[in-house]
């Protein structure tokens, strides 16, 4: 245990986390020159594309005679809870800050998850290499956020490596035990679930950090909080391939492959033991996540649906935070409503939906949950505005609401403030850190949802960062508006809004639709509605649409492509009645102007 250091690299995103992680990888010979390639630890498609972290990933590493395993984590707020749990594995946090960008909101957020672990950090300035670096400010900005010494803020350049053995140096620097958060007894073998995926051709694998006695080769194993049992068919560690070993002794992180068929017989924060040696009492598990935002996924044709719960299926057997159930619409047919952390979150899963599953999907606009207190005092949970019961039975409607925090320049204050207050929101307190201003603010979660960040960014030239978590839920004058096409509501469609706010979203989304919905060969309304009140109207035209109109040259070739592209466009239509509504009419809300 003496010569193991168990560590994760924390930071916002973009700032250079997986870039860092990549030069240790190099600098320590864990991976070849001809084996490197950049996100190393990014195996997924969609994390290499966007350039960002999406799934915590381990490794183990020799430096100087010791073993070093390291967590790289992501940095968007979404990604957060996989922060969390890679904390509770770990001693030390090294925590990256861009010296071109200084220090972001989910820095804060960050730091303030490593200090409630009690974790020793290590401050590191990184990019110092680019023209636009402030490293001197930087670093006043760190040593005023955790106290430290000027001389402890490691200067590093991810891209080139320099001073990358510095921050090795520094993690092996200190004797464990100074470290070490083990539960003191006897060394019966607990091993704590950080992380756990399903693959298809080895079953439920599981990512552990063993705190006290032996996990073996081939041990039958008790997951203490599932009372499940199974066996332990490989155990080794991430190299960041897998590398078998024969056990896995206290103090390390590395995997175990299971004969477990999903990860709800072991669900991440459980604590594995021995079968035939059981710990009296497990390990502290995680904080349960729940989702903000939910949204409901229809496959365009109903004979994909059984696709689609399976898809969804294997993928919450690797993501704990995903929640979902089936959901009917008259229109839609049958889909599932599902529950995310955010936005990037949705935007991720459903394109893994695409591009893993080949799925065709049609996604409602996202909303978030409401709490709606009858007349007879009972309390029920909403997830969409389909499912609000009648008004003359309810007593009141309460919607979440958040603790935000944004970070930007002084000089974009004013600017924020109004969008705030354009949101609902309302400023708490501001403070300074040097040249960088921090608002924090409340607002309801539902006014956050759409288009809070694009906004935020736009109206600080993309300086400002922005971090939230959940407050609490508050009574407000909250109303259901319902949208009809051709006489007919389409339940999907339909959202929850604040009073105040429900014409001008009305008289926005009407107009939105008629420029996504085609026209029919008859007038067709659309009506956005409170109750029986029509509140905003738009009416499309009648008219029959030739594809091939243009095409003056007889080119038949060229005729049957567009009337090819046509028959595909209407595939991803769902008919209602008479009235063809494509795909993108449930997703309007998505953007506002």
């Amino acid at each position: 245990m003496d010569k193991i250091r168990n560590f994760c690299i924390i930071a916002h995103i973009d700032h250079g986390k997986s870039t860092i992680a990549d030069r240790m990888m190099e600098l320590t010979g864990t991976v070849s020159r001809r084996e490197m390639k950049e996100q190393l630890l990014d195996s997924m498609e969609l994390e290499r594309e966007k350039g960002i972290t999406i799934k915590l990933a381990p490794v183990t590493m020799q430096w100087k005679g010791y073993t070093l395993n390291l967590i790289d984590t992501p940095g968007h707020v979404d990604f957060s809870y996989e922060v969390s749990r890679s904390l509770q594995a770990v001693e030390t946090a090294v925590l990256v800050v861009d010296a071109t960008q200084g220090i972001q909101a989910q820095t804060l957020a960050n730091v303030y998850l490593a200090l409630e672990q009690d974790l020793r950090i290590i401050p590191v300035v990184n990019k110092v290499d680019l023209p636009a670096a402030d490293v001197e400010g930087t670093a006043a900005q760190i040593v005023n956020l955790l106290g430290c010494a000027r001389e402890e803020i490691i200067e590093v350049s991810g891209k080139t490596g320099y001073n990358i053995d510095k921050i090795l140096d520094a993690v092996v620097a200190e004797h464990p035990e100074v470290l070490r958060k083990e539960v003191s007894g006897p060394s019966v073998t607990r091993a704590l679930i950080f992380d756990s995926y399903f693959d298809d051709y080895r079953g439920v694998v599981l990512y552990v950090r063993v705190v006290t006695g032996e996990i073996r080769k081939n041990s039958e194993i008790l997951m203490m909080a599932a009372g499940t049992k199974g066996l332990a068919l490989e155990v080794g560690v991430l190299t960041p391939k897998m590398s078998p070993r024969e056990s896995l002794v206290a103090g390390e992180i590395g995997y175990i492959v299971t004969n477990l068929k999903t990860t709800r017989e072991a669900k991440v924060g459980d604590t594995v033991t021995l079968f035939k040696a059981p710990a009296a009492e497990a390990l502290p598990g995680y904080k349960n996540v729940l989702p903000f935002v939910y949204a409901g996924f229809f496959p365009v044709s109903n004979d994909q649906y059984k696709e689609l719960k399976e898809a969804i299926e294997k993928l919450a057997l690797s993501d704990s935070a995903l929640r979902y159930e089936p959901e009917n619409s008259p229109v839609l047919g049958f889909g599932l409503r599902i529950g995310f952390l955010g936005l990037l979150h949705m935007d991720i899963i459903r394109e893994r939906l695409e591009r893993e599953f080949k799925l065709d999907l049609i996604v409602t606009n996202p909303s978030t949950n409401y709490e709606v207190v009858m007349n007879n005092g009972e309390t029920i949970e909403i997830k969409s505005a389909a499912d609000l019961p009648d008004m003359s039975e309810i007593s009141e409607i309460r919607e979440p609401w958040v603790k935000g925090e944004i970070i930007l320049p002084k000089t974009m204050i004013g600017a924020v403030l109004n969008l705030i207050n354009e949101k609902r929101g309302r400023q708490t307190n501001l403070s300074y850190i040097e040249e960088r201003a921090v608002i924090d603010f409340e607002a309801p979660m539902a006014n956050l949802l759409t288009d809070f960040y694009d906004q935020l960014k736009s109206a600080t030239s993309g300086y400002a960062s922005f971090n939230y978590e959940l407050a609490d839920y508050r009574a407000e004058d909250l109303v259901r508006v319902d949208f009809l096409v051709g006489g007919h509501k389409i339940d999907a469609l339909s959202i929850m809004c604040h009073r105040s706010e429900a014409d001008a979203i009305g008289r926005e989304t009407t107009k939105k639709l008629k420029e996504v919905i085609p026209r029919q060969n008859w007038e067709v309304a659309l009506q956005a509605a409170i109750g029986a009140r029509i509140i905003a109207r738009e009416t499309i035209g009648a008219y029959r649409k030739d594809v091939t109109v243009k095409i003056h040259t007889g080119d038949r070739d060229r005729k049957a492509k567009l009337l090819e592209k046509q028959k595909r466009g209407k595939a991803r239509m769902k008919r209602f009645g008479k009235i063809d509504i494509p795909s993108e009419a449930f997703t309007v809300m998505l953007k506002r102007d």
